[in-house]
């Protein structure tokens, strides 16, 4: 029978509420939503689905899992009991297996089954279980680490295939006691009932070299490894007394050559060396790690430290990029000399550059503009005016959504985030605000650390209030057995992640701080609220000094800061920051719109001691020498020896959208084109002229300034809307049982081309012949009987046993597929 019409009817005769769980623990099925119950069980089916599925297993539910994938057949349909998957997990208990089981089926991962045929009375009465048919593609080619059988190797492995015989002969000549065999899977068949126990493994190891134990053990739990030369002639007739451990076992057929470099261990081999068990290391607890300790006040310390500072670097980034914006790549990002310029100017290290430029790209803070090819401050940017603790929130909220990884940058092109630095093959790295820093995983990634971390602090939490120093080892050790499928994604961005955690707050002093927490519970209120009560007020004032200095004394207000960095140039780093007043930078601010008497009132207003002489003089002598010669821009002028209708033109509606300005009574420039102006201008009534040919200026988009939204962090979707379920039930219910009980009824569901594609590839493996109806260029529909030997890319391989030929069809041109001996029954 077709698993996935045996899933189907599995999922129709469950309650609501258990249809409801499974929508919750796996939303893509629903999203779209689907007409029927087939639908549904081929979408619980499909490769994509039950890849996310397992992503969110742990340890103990994948080794139950691919412990059935390893004893059931799902060709054949021969199933497995909850008794016989616990035989095969050493250090489990049978109630154990039987809840995992269960999991497993709400889960639609797993389906009952009917019982193998001769299966005894007593134990027909268990239920049996099959997984779904593409667990076998998602789980890959080596299920809990053991290697492919003997007859799976000698099919795919054709210079295995060829020695088998050969190989065998020798053993038997040599006194082994393995059967003869004069075919390929005749060996294979030899050697896997040679190995099937470890009794007999023992007794074939007994007279190995003396490294050789060691050299298995390394197969334990994965069944490829690397080896030289792999495909030399090993030969037990031979072999010397002196022979390797190598070459002793490929002589045995206790490893098979891949290929030059590469050799496997088979199932029946790894099966004996694990004791005739498929999990040794079964366990419900997760493992453990040994943590150091530090207190709560220099967590907290360390984590304020970093967001103040974090917060300080990124208004200056902000000013810096406002009055120079940063010129791109060709290939994208900003390169290098620009980092060094921005470092400089900063006053730290190019690498924290990086990371701070990330951060402001994925906030908004700065932006792509496409008319320069430059990364520039938007127009109006709400973000510094807002109090210390809503910008730290802001970026935050940015950074857990975004899916770039800021500390990305740097790397190796085609590297992870963490591996040691140096450069690609071809010398080149990530550069800040490129695209080779983008990783969709990210978000769920980074919450998923950020849980982690929030479960180890609670599970390690002393009665003293000192919090657990959690570094990238331990995190990963949990990651590990909490979800093994992403053990790679988390081992590729963790130490990242808490590098930037650590930037922004979230981690203080190698421990998780009470903000991290709040952030990993999705509480950001109780996060604001922390920060309120423990982050420094931000201080309104400056102490001025004779030396042309304003020193801060602590972490200014950001909108004091901003000022401060128009009208002086800031030096060192941390709270205490000086900024050195001179003649370019008192010059910077007049240009700013600032005269003489601003720039004093506003120094006397923030100093919290007089205003020293030299600086008054440096302001007022300043100011005294600047503006005497101005520039402005201009696209077009007037000129008129009637000043009442320029000074009526200047007073009237126009004056605005015109950009007008009198430079002298019979003069008034314009910021529009000659052509515009002369339109605007004839529109009231006037009739100008144009003098000489209009310029082909480009035209000038007006720059509107950008909207500011506030990022807004929502947690990776688990569970759908409550409505959309009930919405999708309603659906599945009046649909009732859809295809589920009419094989024949498969063109016109949705299910069609999964539960084609199912039958083909069971074929496939089985070389079964199938019914297939297929549809020519003229629509004429014939039914052929064939036996499909490859599909791939649309198009089907396959034998015609009637006229002896091998053809190839495309998948669209068929319509129905049914496995001959189905028909017959």
């Amino acid at each position: 029978m077709s698993l996935i019409r045996a899933l189907g009817k599995d999922l129709e005769a469950r309650s609501d509420d258990s249809l409801r769980a499974l929508f919750a623990a796996r939303p893509d099925l629903i999203s779209p939503s689907v007409p029927d119950f087939a639908a549904l069980a081929a979408r619980a089916s499909s490769r994509v689905s039950v890849q996310r599925a397992l992503e969110r297993l742990d340890r103990p539910h994948m080794q139950v899992l691919e412990t059935l994938h390893l004893c059931t057949n799902t060709d054949t349909g021969h199933s497995a009991s909850a008794e016989g998957v616990h035989r095969l997990i050493h250090g489990s208990a049978l109630a154990t297996v039987t809840q995992i089981l269960g999991t497993l089926q709400e889960l639609a991962l797993v389906h009952p089954a009917p019982p193998p045929h001769g299966t005894p009375s007593p134990a027909a009465d268990q239920p049996f279980y099959l997984p779904v048919g593409s667990l076998k593609d998602v789980v890959g080619i080596y299920p809990a680490g053991l290697g492919r059988s003997y007859t799976e190797l000698v099919r795919l492995q054709p210079a295995f295939a060829q020695r088998a015989v050969q190989l065998v002969s020798e053993l038997h000549h040599s006194g082994f006691a393995i059967q003869e065999a004069t075919t390929p899977m005749e060996a294979a068949l030899a050697l896997q009932h040679w190995t099937s126990s470890p009794e007999a493994l023992r007794d074939i190891l007994a007279g190995a070299p003396e490294r050789t134990t060691a050299l298995l053990a390394r197969f334990r739990n994965w069944a490829m490894g690397a080896v030289p030369q792999a495909q030399r002639k090993a030969s037990v007739t031979t072999e010397g007394a002196d022979v390797g451990p190598v070459d002793w076992l490929l002589a045995r057929g206790l490893l098979v050559p891949l290929d030059a470099a590469h050799v496997e261990l088979p199932h029946s081999v790894g099966l004996a060396l694990r004791g005739g068990a498929i999990i040794n290391d079964f366990t419900l607890a997760p493992p453990v790690p040994e943590l150091g300790r530090t207190t709560a006040a220099l967590r907290r310390n360390a984590a304020l430290s970093s967001i103040s500072e974090t917060l300080r670097l990124v208004s200056e980034l902000l000013y810096a990029v406002r009055e120079h914006p940063l010129a791109t790549l060709r290939s994208g990002g900003v390169g290098v000399r620009e980092i060094r310029r921005l470092a400089e100017h900063l006053r730290i290290d190019q690498g924290a550059v990086g990371l701070l430029l990330e951060l402001c790209g994925l906030a908004g803070l700065i932006r792509l503009d496409v008319d320069s090819s430059s990364w520039v401050q938007p127009p109006q940017l709400e973000w510094l005016v807002l109090p210390r603790q809503e910008q730290w929130l802001w970026l935050v909220n940015a950074w857990l959504a975004s899916e770039r990884v800021p500390s990305m940058v740097g790397q190796p092109v085609n590297s992870a985030p963490g591996a040691p630095a140096g450069r690609s093959a071809s010398g080149t790295t990530i550069a800040a605000l490129s695209a080779g820093a983008q990783r969709p995983d990210a978000p769920v990634v980074r919450k998923r650390i950020l849980e982690i971390l929030h479960e180890l602090t609670q599970q390690a939490a002393a009665s003293d209030g000192a919090a657990p120093v959690l570094d990238a080892a331990a995190v990963l050790q949990r990651a590990e057995w909490s979800q093994p499928r992403m053990a790679r994604r988390f081992s590729s961005l963790i130490r990242g992640v808490l590098a930037e955690a650590e930037m922004l707050g979230l981690v203080g002093s190698g421990a998780l701080s009470q903000l991290g927490s709040a952030v990993a519970e999705d509480d950001p209120d109780a996060a604001l609220a922390i920060l309120g009560e423990h982050l420094p007020a931000a201080l309104n004032h400056v102490l001025l000094q004779a030396d042309l200095t304003a020193v801060a004394p602590g972490y200014l207000a950001p909108s004091l800061t901003e000022k401060l960095l128009v009208m002086a140039d800031a030096e060192g780093q941390g709270p205490a920051t000086i900024y050195r007043f001179s003649a370019e930078s008192i010059k910077r601010a007049l240009d700013h719109g600032y005269d003489a008497a601003a720039l004093l009132a506003f120094l006397r207003e923030h100093s919290a001691t007089a205003v020293p002489q030299p600086l008054e003089y440096l302001v007022e002598d300043t100011a005294s020498r600047h503006g005497r010669l101005r520039v402005g821009q201009a696209a077009s002028f007037i000129q008129s020896d009637d000043e009442a209708a320029l000074r009526e033109l200047l007073a009237g509606p126009k004056a605005a959208q015109l950009g007008l300005a009198s430079l002298s009574p019979t003069v008034v420039t314009s910021s529009a084109p000659p052509r515009e102006l002369a339109a605007a201008l004839r529109s009231l009534g006037l009739s100008p002229s144009v003098d000489g040919a209009e310029p082909a200026a480009h035209l000038r988009r007006p720059s509107t300034p950008q909207e500011s939204s506030r990022p807004v962090y929502t947690a990776p979707r688990m569970a759908p809307p409550a409505e959309e379920v009930e919405a999708q039930l309603g659906v599945l219910r009046q649909a009732g049982a859809g295809v589920l009980h009419h094989p024949g009824a498969v063109a016109g569901s949705e299910a069609a081309t999964q539960l084609g594609l199912e039958a083909l590839q069971r074929a496939i493996r089985l070389k079964q012949r199938i019914h297939m109806n297929v549809v020519d260029s003229l629509g004429n529909a014939s039914l052929e009987v064939v036996v499909p030997l490859s599909v791939s890319g649309g198009r089907v391989r396959v034998f015609d046993p009637a006229k002896d030929t091998e053809r190839v069809l495309s998948v669209h041109r068929i319509i129905d597929i049914e496995a001959a001996e189905e028909l017959r029954q």
